[in-house]
């Protein structure tokens, strides 16, 4: 194993980052692969689900992002819109990706511009 207090990339010494930085640091130096069969498999699981977290993740993003675009040009008739990411935050809720309550700011924050801006 290498030094702890060779350099980083950065030009940090290990010994100057907290125990977290030294361990995801050491991590990416000796680039450590699983080596038990049942590692290897949650490292596949977790892939794959961060794969598709992902997708539901950018798609609220990109229906969020729509709407508030559509509120800058000044687009008047927005319900199509905002039912698509009402739509997405809910499943993105439902599947875990985004906690119930935050999903439900996000869309009540949309709905005070969309309502603001509808007057």
């Amino acid at each position: 194993m290498r030094s702890i207090d060779k350099k980083t990339s950065m030009g940090y010494t290990l010994n100057a980052l907290t125990s977290r930085k030294k361990l995801v640091l050491i991590y990416q130096i000796t680039n450590i692969m699983p080596i038990l069969n049942n590692a290897k498999k949650a490292l596949r699981q977790s892939k794959k689900r961060a794969a598709e977290n992902k997708i539901v993740k950018d798609a609220y993003k990109q229906a969020l992002k729509a709407v508030r675009k559509a509120l800058e040009a000044g687009e008047k008739d927005l319900t199509e819109k905002v039912q698509f990411a009402q739509k997405k935050l809910d499943k993105a809720a439902k599947k875990g990706v985004l906690k119930k309550n935050t999903a439900s700011r996000k869309l009540s924050r949309l709905m005070k511009r969309v309502n603001v801006a509808s007057k």
